[in-house]
């Protein structure tokens, strides 16, 4: 659980340009991508992360413009790669200008549980690693190069002097 804004920020900033990195590598194509037909799509896993932003934290009293409605999954990877930057620049402004630190310690109701805002925030994160992984294989399916999160991508791992393992 995040105790104040400033380390949840801190946080938000380095997760949410890991996501903005893989969006921006979409193409129109590859949001058609799926593992199989019964799955969601890479666009559709991507729009969410989108939507989720929204979707999450909509028990709470925090109000910014973002999209909220999971359907229908936009055909442009540029309009979903903008809207995640625009959804998590107006959540951070809201954050920043609605709460303080008192506020991560009040309860709302998620998900048919009672849970501090601070966890709150923690599940939104882990929400959006468990998307970002997701994207990265369904990238990897489409054709599309991964770039690095937590370290270099097989892709990048010459540019830092690292050899491939062997399969």
């Amino acid at each position: 659980m995040f105790q104040t804004i400033d380390h949840f920020l801190q946080s938000w900033a380095f997760e949410a340009a890991a996501t903005q990195k893989l969006l921006n590598h979409l193409t129109d194509e590859s949001l058609h991508q799926a593992i199989t037909p019964e799955n969601w799509t890479l666009g559709r896993v991507a729009w969410h992360t989108v939507t989720a932003i929204r979707i999450i934290t909509s028990n709470t009293n925090l109000a910014f413009e973002a999209p909220a409605k999971d359907f229908p999954v936009p055909t442009s990877a540029r309009f979903i790669a903008d809207g995640y930057h625009q959804a998590s620049e107006a959540f951070v402004e809201a954050i920043q200008s609605q709460w303080t630190d008192k506020t991560m310690t009040e309860t709302i109701e998620f998900i048919g549980q009672q849970m501090p805002n601070g966890s709150l925030l923690l599940f939104l994160l882990q929400h959006q690693s468990h998307h970002r992984g997701q994207m990265t294989v369904l990238m990897r399916q489409a054709g599309l190069s991964v770039p690095g999160i937590y370290g270099p991508a097989k892709e990048e791992w010459a540019q830092f002097g690292l050899e491939a393992p062997q399969m």
